[in-house]
């Protein structure tokens, strides 16, 4: 294990930096299969974590890091079965423990920062009432005194006009500023340990670096770290040690410079060649085979069909919004986009900056107060709803909280069934073996078509609404933030998967994403946005190495990187 030099100061539970403060040896976690069997998702972990310490857990999606995280936290679920040799905060046992004593762990000394920031917050309640509730529950103060340290922490985490979102509910608020919330509230009561599961997700990259500059401070006064996260250059910034787990197991564990610089086992190597970048444009990130579209839409349309080379065009589009203190804000101003056939037009900016309010614009979810949108070259924000309906299968959606996207009454296979019968009425019988299909090109099997979205894994379910959306065979998808929850490994096939479809089938993506590298990696054209205007449009290549615009600047300056390149060329001296 990592060790950390004790510096002599204390963190607030009296601990002196380097000293331990939680221990996990033989950690196993098992849930009943449905068959009279058990499935055993971790397996054997083992690891400790000192004051002032960072440790990260890294891999694919199921591969245990948020069960391991939530056993910590005594959340591992009544049905699970769950035996350790030593799991102890400060040497005492957390095994067996009541609720009522979990209760006074939670928020105060152990915190969690959830990675599904729509689904953790309440969505009735003002995210200051969230916020304040871990003060109010552990008598933290008065009313006012909540009410202004509710303002001290949204601020400190990057919340702009903290006073006015702190009256705001959860659905009034981009993802960003969502899970910036749910961080304040994980951090409200100076928990000694914080549990990060992807806490930065959600988040642009100014922000990722301000919430990453509040995680370090924590640090340095004594707070530790389990962080977990599929982005490798957040994991650098931050991780002194890295576990990095594979089927429920630790496969390779360290010092951080070590498994990033010298990775030895396999799956490390792979979850570094399939982080994508500037050096990765044009190139296949998996290791999977191509995606037929033939296969997947064998009665589809051929590329290249008419219309015109312009899919979708918005002329100075302006949206504004009343906000909860009565004030109205514009929150797109006057931007102007063009979307060819078969290109993909990266957009990126800040939260808030309108990248997803001029996504609905374009989608017609929400009508432009001036300017218009059209789409193959006829009105589309002005068209009737019947106009709409004609062409909606034409053009799709995958949502930045693909959990919020789906009907919770739907299993999978209706989820699914319901938009291939939209985009191929006509062979509607065959919609569950499409289906079947639809998942395998995503990364999942058959067996998933009878799940309940809610039992699937973050991932598992944005791989499902990436199924959904390219059902109906469209000429435009719109993705925003449809990698995000994604590991690395699951992200690039599914790269991949878009790529292969793009060239095989002429589709034209206008991609939403904080990724920068991912964008990079993508777009042909990109977008910046900045407090509703696009301040800098130009090819990827432009954007990136001669931006303009200083704030295109302060963007690409505030991106956590990793020496990719490096790193590959290390991965391929192990082959």
């Amino acid at each position: 294990m990592t060790t950390v030099t004790p510096k002599g100061a204390r963190n607030r539970e009296g601990a002196v930096l380097g000293e331990r403060v939680l221990e996990v040896e033989g950690l196993d976690v098992s849930f009943a299969d449905g068959r009279g069997g058990r499935h055993h998702v971790v397996k054997d972990v083992g690891f400790e974590l000192l004051a002032g310490q960072c440790v990260a857990l890294v891999g694919e999606s199921g591969s245990g890091k948020s069960v391991t995280a939530r056993t910590v936290l005594g959340l591992a679920g009544d049905t699970a079965d769950v035996s350790a040799t030593t799991l102890a905060l400060h040497g005492e046992t957390l095994l067996g423990r009541s609720d009522s004593w979990w209760r006074r762990v939670r928020g105060r000394r152990i915190g969690y920062i959830l990675q599904d920031a729509l689904v953790s917050l309440d969505p009735l309640r003002p995210v200051g009432k969230e916020v304040a509730e871990a003060l109010r529950l552990h008598r933290q103060g008065n009313r006012s005194t909540r009410g202004r340290r509710v303002l001290e922490l949204l601020g400190r985490v990057g919340v702009p006009e903290p006073a006015m979102r702190a009256r705001q509910r959860p659905g009034e608020l981009s993802g960003g500023l969502r899970q910036r919330a749910l961080i304040a509230s994980a951090i409200a009561l100076d928990p000694e340990i914080v549990i990060a599961d992807e806490p930065t997700t959600a988040l642009d990259v100014t922000v990722q670096a301000q919430v990453l500059d509040v995680l370090k401070r924590m640090l340095a006064d004594g707070t530790s770290v389990v962080l977990i996260s599929h982005d490798l250059a957040v994991v650098a910034k931050l991780a002194d040690h890295i576990l990095v787990m594979q089927g429920g197991r630790i496969v390779e564990s360290g010092p951080a410079t070590t498994v990033l610089r010298d990775p030895q086992h396999a799956y490390t190597q792979q979850l570094i060649d399939a982080v994508p970048s500037e050096h990765t444009k044009g190139t296949r990130l998996s290791g999977t085979a191509q995606v037929s579209a033939r296969e997947l839409f064998p009665a589809s349309r051929d590329a290249g069909s008419d219309d015109g080379a312009v899919l979708l065009e918005g002329r100075d589009v302006v949206k504004s919004f009343v906000g909860p203190d009565k004030v109205r804000r514009t929150v797109v101003n006057g931007v102007s986009f063009r979307l060819d056939r078969g290109e993909t037009l990266g957009m990126v900016g800040e939260s808030g900056s309108g990248k997803s309010t001029l996504a609905r614009i374009a989608l017609s979810l929400e009508t432009p107060d001036s300017g218009d949108v059209s789409f193959l070259g006829r009105p589309w924000s002005a068209a009737t709803p019947a106009q709409r309906r004609a062409a909606r299968r034409r053009i799709s959606v995958v949502y930045q909280d693909p959990l919020s996207s789906f009907d919770p009454r739907w299993r999978v296979s209706r989820i699914l069934t319901d938009a291939i019968e939209l985009g191929d009425p006509v062979h509607a019988g065959r919609a569950r073996g499409r289906a079947v299909d639809l998942l395998r090109a995503v990364g999942l099997g058959e067996e998933h078509l009878d799940a309940w979205p809610l039992r699937l894994s973050g991932g598992q379910r944005q791989r499902v609404a990436i199924a959904r959306a390219i059902a109906t065979n469209p000429e435009v998808i719109v993705l925003d933030e449809a990698v995000s929850a994604l590991d690395v490994s699951v992200q690039a096939q599914i790269l991949d998967l878009l790529a292969d479809l793009q060239r095989q089938l002429d589709v034209s993506y206008l991609f939403i994403s904080h990724d920068l590298g991912v964008i990079h990696h993508m777009s042909d054209r990109v977008l910046v946005m900045e407090n509703g205007f696009a301040v800098e449009q130009g090819t990827a290549d432009q954007i990136f190495t001669d931006p303009q615009q200083p704030y295109t600047r302060t963007l690409l300056e505030s991106l956590p990187r990793l020496e990719y390149a490096a790193l590959r060329e290390a991965v391929s001296s192990h082959r």
